[in-house]
This record gives structure tokens, sequence and C-alpha cells, in this order.
């Protein structure tokens, strides 16, 4: 966050603040009857946003512990039309956002895989797919999956409690369903909206979003049913720039893609070349994507509720989601062969490049990508629930909770996971990348007589057909008890025990054709199948966009006409006798089973300390976690040499199958006191133990190699069952002053030492006896022969000429260089794999935060603000400085955040602004950083009652469309950026 903007921050914040304390002296003379209420006979009614926000301090209010909580306005009424959305308004809680909505929670730094998302109190599953090119890995919950209509409120316990399931360092989740005895009689609401997308490339951006819940008791309120159902579809585009680069290098190592070094006549084209101790990273490639978004979501819940007795109550309840994402891809881009290069550098120690350049000879036959993807996928969650309460006699309470849910995650479509297709335009003769504006610049030049807008010059390449699958399966039985004790030092007792039996499946497939340098000639494909759409104005309100030296446009193509084109031109799919599907099989396939038992025992005291009213709160959780990971990998049997930087792993049809196991054990203490020294004031003091644990692909059994590798080497992994969870030792302490029903200031220190970090430990390894076809007797027999600056091309023409026994060819490509594959043979040097391996370290980090809190209602004025900012430091931190060669630990994450949410409640109209703001954070560690750059965005939405009951509403998400942007070590290191657009939506909702 640049300086200027912390400053401007802070006299916002400042100065609302001050605003508002004028206020709280006043609040004594606030009116009867408060904006946003109703007066039945003599009893007031707060209703809307004020009824919402005074819910939510009573919760924090009377919470054992750190607890903030968002409830619904009215039966079918969330603040916002996403839960993500809602929970950022949480004071520490920021959201990670996909295609433009919000998916995924961070909480005091710690992000989404550090929180644990519970509905009902029960853990739920989650599932979802990413680029299909590998298994799923995440605990993560998507609140994407949700719709907030069904949601009667969100609680964020964010201190450790031994009555709460473990699982979130950061916070645990509850997010909680309306039924029917929450209240009694005839209630419902159905509301419906048109959304308006103007990130849309093309098409009707116009949408639909219907909801209904209804909700009713019978017999004297002692049987209640509920029903709700949703259904939203969005059109949305994001359109972005994106880049892979190489490790990160010092200035002293020459190595293949690293600058050149003194005496190498290419390094008379760096300027300002980065020091022997600098750290720098290249690009690898670069590219525009233009990306059409069609998400149709639709939830649905039953509740029966029966009360036979009033002391007995039994609840069945039925939830369904399913989120069909479909995302359609065209995109230009370049790839760099590190060769004839030419650059520019800001200044060390972490350099970043000003541009990077590659001049290419005409029998290179350098190629312009022109390409696309297809990624569609659908998620279905399914959960049946029974909970029987019994009130006992004795101030004893019984209650007996049962689940089965599942969360699956597979194609939407014949073709598989996420599919891509490449064709080119051959005879780049330089590229370029300008990194110096807010979205890098591509560029180029073709040879002459060559036009990349002429259709007929478009050659299909390369194509890879990803399958991946996900299913998690939980089977959860509690038996929860309560004791309340009318003595005058023991409040009361909690117990219970949580058995939870985990099933999770994983798998991944793919067909991938390595036909790079030309799958067939171009005049195989119609130029027809083509259209060239325009580039600059995809990108406008994001600087760079309007350089004359960007690309100007580019061809499309339409999609699965072109797939089945090309199956039946070169069988694509490698589905002989069945044009039915394009899926692969599944190559990899990964079971885990996790088990975990977990009794607790609380008890709570309430006592006066020094004449005011105290309590304390102690309890411990015991868990026992057991992992049974198994999985069936592909085994390589050998290797080739597809083109001049393109090497496979060819793979047996044989599998293997490997099984490994794990257990550990953690004894979980908590202790909250909280002590009430004048009325309405409360300091808190909270010490916890939590856990998160391991992401499933770290507990993976079974090794893989990756099928693409390089010159120099290629890349693999190792999962590890026998992980132990991250562990912290929490201490909160707070101060909250509630002056006004709906109306508290706040402040709170919290710290979290962290221990069992996971890393990455890289190993370099040889694999199943792998030979590299570039490097042997047949390589330095070429070298010998052609000269030691031989070309890649000329020296693999040599090989198909001297050595065809062991080649594949396919063709002659225009320059009269032979295509196809060079396969590693015995006698060749064996191929060095970099084998990803997690391990828990030994390093240790420290987490402080302060967490500072204002809502305030502006006496009968109907307005009123909340305010809140988190800081945020560890010590867990990546030093940009070192290159990738140094292991480093990391906690991605940590960042400060602030909200701003400025109301109106009164006289039946309802209006919000709120403006959110995230600074810088590392979303990836590894070898190689990469951080998300600060960002913030203005939601505004008004509603007004026009009669008892109606009322019509419009909304705006992201007004000013700011745009995002994420970077590696440097700021120059670009690998993400993309404009932001503002969502609009209308719509009118009937209560009763």
């Amino acid at each position: 966050m640049r300086a200027s903007q912390k400053q401007w921050l802070g006299k916002f914040l400042a100065g609302t603040s001050a605003l508002s304390m004028m206020g709280m002296a006043q609040v004594a003379f606030a009116q009867d009857a408060p904006a946003g209420s109703e007066v039945n006979g003599d009893e007031i009614i707060v209703t809307g946003i004020r009824a919402s926000l005074a819910a939510s301090a009573d919760i924090k209010r009377e919470a054992q512990g750190v607890v903030d909580a968002i409830s619904a306005e009215d039966i079918g009424k969330f603040p916002d039309t996403n839960l993500a959305e809602s929970l950022q308004r949480i004071t520490g809680v920021s959201i990670d956002r996909s295609r433009g909505e919000g998916s995924l929670v961070t909480v005091r730094g710690f992000g989404p895989e550090f929180n644990l998302v519970t509905v009902n109190g029960r853990q739920m599953p989650t599932s979802f797919l990413g680029d299909g090119a590998s298994a799923p890995a995440s605990r993560s919950f998507d609140f994407a999956n949700l719709a907030s209509e069904g949601v009667a409120g969100v609680e964020v316990y964010k201190s450790g409690r031994a009555a709460i399931a473990s699982g979130g360092i950061g916070s645990s989740i509850n997010i909680r369903t309306p039924r029917p005895f929450d209240r009694p009689g005839l209630r419902g609401s159905i509301s419906a909206k048109a959304v308006l997308d103007s990130s849309r490339n093309q098409g009707n951006p116009i949408t639909p979003e219907v909801s209904g819940i209804i909700s009713n008791t019978f017999a004297d309120d002692t049987v209640g049913i509920l029903l709700v159902g949703s259904y939203q579809r969005r059109k949305a585009s994001e359109n972005s720039f994106n880049s892979d680069w190489r490790d990160g290098y010092t200035g002293a190592e020459n190595n293949w893609g690293s600058l050149a070094q003194p005496g190498d006549p290419r390094f008379d084209n760096i300027t300002n070349r980065p020091g022997a101790t600098d750290v720098y990273e290249v690009p690898q490639n670069g590219s525009y994507n233009l990306n059409d978004i069609d998400r149709e979501r639709i939830n649905g819940q039953a509740v029966l509720q029966i009360r036979p007795a009033d002391s007995l109550t039994a609840t069945l309840e039925y939830t369904f989601s399913q989120n069909t994402v479909e995302v359609r891809n065209s995109n230009v881009g370049i790839w760099f062969n590190h060769n004839d290069t030419s650059s520019a550098w800001t200044d060390g120690p972490i350099a970043g490049p000003i541009f990077y350049s590659e001049a290419f000879g005409a029998g290179e036959r350098k190629d312009l990508a022109y390409s696309g993807s297809l990624t569609a996928n659908r998620s279905v969650n399914h959960s049946i629930a029974g909970n029987l309460k019994w009130e006992a006699p004795g101030g004893v309470t019984m209650e007996l909770d049962y689940h089965h849910s599942s969360a699956t995650s597979k194609p939407a479509n014949k073709y598989g996971t996420s599919v891509s297709v490449g064709n080119s335009v051959f005879g780049v003769a330089n590229q370029r990348i300008n990194f110096e504006s807010d979205l890098p610049v591509i560029s180029y030049e073709m040879f002459p007589g060559i036009d990349p807008l002429d259709a007929s010059l478009i050659t299909p390449t390369g194509n890879a057909f990803r399958n991946a699958y996900f299913r998690n399966e939980i089977d959860q039985i509690q038996l929860r008890g309560s004791y309340d004790h009318d003595g005058s030092f023991l409040d009361s007792i909690d117990f219970g025990v949580s058995y939870i039996d985990s099933n999770v499946r994983s798998a991944y497939g793919f067909i991938q054709n390595e036909t790079w340098s030309g799958a067939g000639p171009a005049s195989d494909i119609p130029d027809d199948i083509f259209e060239q759409v325009s580039l600059p104005d995809k990108f406008k309100g994001i600087g760079g966009s309007n350089d004359p030296a960007m690309i100007q446009s580019f061809y499309a193509f339409d999609f699965e006409r072109m797939v089945d084109l090309i199956d039946g031109l070169y069988g694509t799919c490698n589905r002989a006798g069945s044009a039915d599907s394009c899926l692969a099989d599944y190559t990899v396939d990964r079971r885990l089973n996790e088990k975990t038992l977990a009794p607790y025992l609380q008890v709570a005291n309430k006592f006066d300390l020094f004449g005011n009213p105290a309590h304390l709160v102690a309890g411990v959780r015991y868990e026992h976690t057991s992992v049974d990971a198994s999985a069936i990998v592909p085994i390589p049997n050998g290797t080739a040499w597809s083109a001049a930087n393109e090497f496979y792993v060819l793979f047996s049809p044989d599998n293997d199958f490997t099984r490994f196991k794990g257990d550990y054990d953690n004894w979980l203490p908590a202790i909250d006191f909280d002590l009430e020294p004048i009325e309405n004031v409360k300091l808190r003091a909270s010490y916890s133990h939590t856990i998160t644990r391991a992401d499933y692909a770290s507990l993976q059994g079974g090794r893989t190699i990756d099928q693409g590798f390089r010159i120099g080497g290629g890349t693999g992994s190792q999962g590890n069952p026998g992980l132990l969870p991250y562990k912290s030792k929490n201490i909160d302490l707070s101060a909250e002053w509630y002056y006004a029903p709906a109306s508290y200031v706040s402040a709170g220190y919290f710290r979290k030492k962290v221990s069992n970090f996971i890393g990455s430990q890289r190993v370099d390894s040889t694999a199943f006896g792998l030979t590299h076809p570039a490097f042997g007797p047949r390589y330095r027999a070429a070298i010998a022969a052609l000269g030691a600056n031989a070309g890649a091309n000329d020296i693999r023409q040599y090989i198909f000429d001297t050595f065809p026994e062991t080649t594949r060819p396919t063709g002659v490509d225009p320059a009269g260089y032979t295509t196809g594959d060079i396969l590693g043979v015995v006698g060749d040097d064996l191929v060095n794999f970099e084998i990803a391996t997690p391990v828990n370290s030994d390093q240790k980090a420290t987490i402080d935060g302060w967490e500072f809190a204002l809502q305030h209602s502006f006496w009968e004025t109907g307005f009123g603000v909340i305010l809140n900012y988190t800081i945020v430091d560890g010590s867990a931190t990546f030093d940009n400085s070192l290159p990738a060669s140094v292991a480093q630990f990391a906690l991605p994450g940590l960042s400060d955040s602030a909200n701003a949410v400025a109301y109106y409640d009164k006289g039946g109209l309802q209006a919000r602004v709120a403006w959110n703001w995230r600074d810088e954070f590392l979303n990836t560690t590894g070898p190689n950083p990469a951080y998300t750059e600060a960002y913030w965005q203005i939601d505004a939405s008004a509603s007004y009652e026009f009669v008892p009951g109606l009322t019509g509403f419009v909304e705006a998400i992201n007004l000013t469309g700011e745009s995002r942007r994420v970077h590696r070590r440097s700021d120059n290191n670009v690998t993400y950026a993309s404009p932001g657009f503002a969502r609009y939506a209308a719509g009118v909702r009937y209560n009763f």
C-alpha cells in the first residue's frame, strides 16, 4: 500500500470515528421508537438494518470468548447476495474473489485453508475443481456454493473453545440456517431480480435471480415446516494478462533461462543487468486471456420440526446446492525460448524486468499462439441431518445430532474439466513484453509476407484434455449435553463427544497431444471457424491498455466445432469407436479416509470480582485423528523430445497402487474470562490451543511425475499422510463498550504462536530410470558434427537422419525440418526430477494483530456507520531477496484490512454504502512467492418498502470498477492483471 493511500485511509477512519464519537454523548436522547422500527401496541419491533446490527451486537456481547456475527435483517433477507461478501464486513475478515465474486475467506491473516466452516454446528464437506491438471487439494469452503437467502446468520469464533469443533487456526465459522420453530406462525419471502454484469464481453449481460422461503407451524406450534429455494444465473467476463516465470536466479547463476554472463555476445543486449547477489526472475510466457463466464446456482432446503412434548424437539433437515460454472477462454500469447534475448532491469537487490524480448531466425518457425479453452464443472452438495433435543429435568439438556453429507465436483460436458486447444501462426521475428504499466504490454513483429490476421495461416498445434473428479463424504455423530446450575459460582457444565468419518476421493487424468510444431497443415482448418476479436477495449480502465504497441486483435474460434474437427482429423481424443466423449481415463486416483474422535468438557463459572460481574469458562478438547491414504498412480516407461524445448514422459498402461497411514493426538485447552468493570463495558481475556489439518494433496499417497518437462529436467510430487496439523497457541485480549442497543466500540489484541508448519521439501532425484533424449551419445554426435553453436532444430534433424530407429517422425514442416518425437533410449543421461514432498518443519511463527471496531447509530436520524480496521503482523514472512534454491517457510494471507459502511434506515427506506480494503498479501509460497496487491472496492445498495411487505431494491458491486493485480518477487514480475467492472441488480421482494 502506498504511503499516500495509508495517510488517506488514516484520515478517513479518524475523521469518521470522530464524527461517530460526537454522537455517543447524546445517545441517551435517541427517540423512543428507533429508526427502522414498527410499533405494535406497546411493543417496539425493530426491523431492517438496525435489527440485524442489534442482533449481531447481542451475540458478540453475550458470547464466551471473541465472537463476531451477522444476522439476517428479516426472513429471506441477508445483508449481501453472497455470504463471503457479508463476512468481509466483520473485523479481521477479508475475502478472496474468484471471477469477480467473493468465494474464500481469510480471518486475521489466516487464509481459507486455516478456517473451519460448519453449518448448524456440523462439519461440512467441500468440493471444487481447479485447473483440472491435478487432483484437487484444498479443504477450503467455497462460499459461492451457497445462496444467502437461506441463511439466518453467521457466527465467527475467533478464539478457541472446547465445545467448538477444531480445524480453524484463524477462526471457526458457523452458518445458521432458519428453522420453523425460530419464528412460529406463517412467514415467508419471495424475491426476483435482474442482474447486469458490465464486465460481459458480448451477448446479453442481464440474468435472473429468484428465491423464496416459506415457514409455517401447525397444531399449536408443535409441528413446523420450512422450505427454501433459490435459482441464480450470472453471465460475466474476466479478462486478464497472465504470465509464468522461471525460478528466482541470482545474478551469478549461469544456466538455461538465466541472463547472459560477461563474454557472451548477448550480454550487450542487457541494460542494468542484475548484480551477482541480486535476485531476478525472467518470464517464460505471456498472454492476454478473454474469459466468458456462465454460472448457474441452485439451492434448496427443507426442514421438518416436531415437538411432541415441551421438553422434546426433533428436527429433520435436507440441504441441496448445485453450482455449475462454465468458462470459455480465448487467448493470444507468446513463449520465450531464452536464446537471443534483450532486456532492461530495475535496480537490485530484487531486480524486476522493465522489458524482456527475444529475436528469432526465419528457420526457427517461432509461433504466435491463438489458443482457447473450455472449463466446465458442476459441484453438487447433499446433506441430510437429524437432531433430537431433550430438555431433561434438573437443568440438564441432551442433544443427539447426526448428518450424512457429500460434496461432488466433476465435468459438466463431454470434453473434460478443463480442455485447451492450441493454434498458431508461425513466423514471429521478435516478441516483447513491457512491464512498465499496470497491464504489461505484449507486442511482436512477424517476418515479411506473414500476416497474423490471415486466417488461412493458422495451424492446429497441441492440445490437452484434462478430466478431474473430487468427492468428499462426511458422516458425523455428535452427543452434546449441558447442565445449568442455579448456584452462585457454578453456572453450567457442557460436555460431549463428536465422531467424524471423512472420505475423500480425488482423481484426474489427461490426454495431451504434444504436436506443438503442427498437428497438420493450416489448410486442414476452414477459415470460417475463426472470428477476429479486438483486445484493448477488453482491458479499458487499466493502465497500459491504451498503449499502441499492445496487440490490437487476434483470432478466437468456435471451440466445440474445433475439437470435433481435429478429433476427426487426428484422433485427438484417442477415443477410437466412440464419438460421444473426450473424457480422459483417470491415471491418478487418490483415496483418503480421515477419522476423528473428539470428546470435550467445558465448565462455566459466574461470580463477582471486586463487586463486578465476571465469568470464567475453562475446558479441554481431546482429539485423536487417523489417516489412511492410498493412491493409484501412472508408471512412466519412457520419454520423448517433441519440439525445441518440449519434452514429455511416456506412461505405461499399468498403474501402481500404494498405501500409507498416519495418526496423531491433540489436547486442546481453552480458557475465557470476562469482566464487566462498569455497566455496558466488557473486558475479555482468552487463551486456547487450535489446529488446522494438512490439505488433502499433502496427505496423499504415491509418487507422481509431471508429464511435461524441459531441457533442464522435470518435476514431480509425493505426499506424506504422517503430517502433523498446524498448531497454534492463542492469546486474545479485548475491551468492548456497548453504549446503545445497536452501537458499540471495541479494541482487541491477539497473538498466535504457530508450529508444525508444513513446507515443501524439493529433492533432486532420478525416477523410474527415465533417460533424457537431449543428453547422451546422439546429442554429442550431433554437436561433434554440427558445431557447438548448432540450433535445437538442426540437432533434432541430425538425430532423425542419423538414428531413425530411435525416433517417431510425423511429418515435415514448411522450413524443411522433420517433426515428431525423439525417444529417450538406454545410454542417454538420466532425467533429473525435482520431487516436492511436504514435511513438518521445526520453524515456528508468531502472528500479532490489533482489531478496532465501531458500530454507531446517529440518534433518530436513521443514519449509522460501521468502521473497523485490522492490523496483522507476522514473523513467518517471505524474503524476496533469496533465490528459489533456498527453502523458505512463510504464512500466506497476512495483511491489514479495513471496512467502512454508512447506512440509512428509516421510514421504509434503507440504503448502505460499503468500502472494503485489503492490503497486499502473500497468496502463494514455496520456492517462489506470489503477492496479491492491495485492493479496495465500493458496494452500495438501497431499498424502499412501497406498501407493507412489498420492497423494491437496487444493488451495485465494485461500483468504481477497481482492477486487480498479482506479482512475484518484484512488482514488475506480474503474473496476473485484470480490469474490474461493476455489477448491478434491481428487483422486488415480498415478505409476509
